[in-house]
């Protein structure tokens, strides 16, 4: 018998937050740890909307120094790009992957993920 989830919705504010602290937040909240009724089987998260995801603040030089790779699976397909280039492109995408990397690697990530929204 399926279990009846109450969902709320949550928005967060991202302006002048740390990245990685707000990713952790989100993805407890995405997860349903923050609820009485947490079971690890089950997805028992809440919904959460980001805004300003663009006015968070990096601290030192990890704009400029930290690089992200992706590699197309061909011969010399290795891809690197700074993460300034890639967040002043779409921070949203930046977040995003932030906070998958977070989520458990199981089949409730990808439902979890879809509760995620940018405004």
């Amino acid at each position: 018998m399926p279990v009846k989830v109450e969902r709320k919705h949550k928005t967060i504010d991202a302006t002048d937050r740390v990245p990685g602290r707000l990713a952790t937040e989100v993805a407890r909240i995405l997860i349903g740890k923050n609820k009485a009724a947490f079971t690890p089987n089950l997805d028992v998260g809440d919904f959460v909307e980001i805004t300003n995801v663009s006015k968070m603040s990096f601290s030192g030089k990890k704009l400029e120094r930290t690089e992200k790779h992706h590699h197309s699976g061909y011969l010399g397909g290795l891809k690197t790009q700074t993460l300034g280039t890639l967040f002043n492109k779409d921070p949203a995408r930046v977040f995003k992957q932030m906070v998958s990397r977070m989520l458990p690697k199981n089949t409730h990530r990808t439902p979890r993920l879809k509760r995620l929204t940018f405004k």
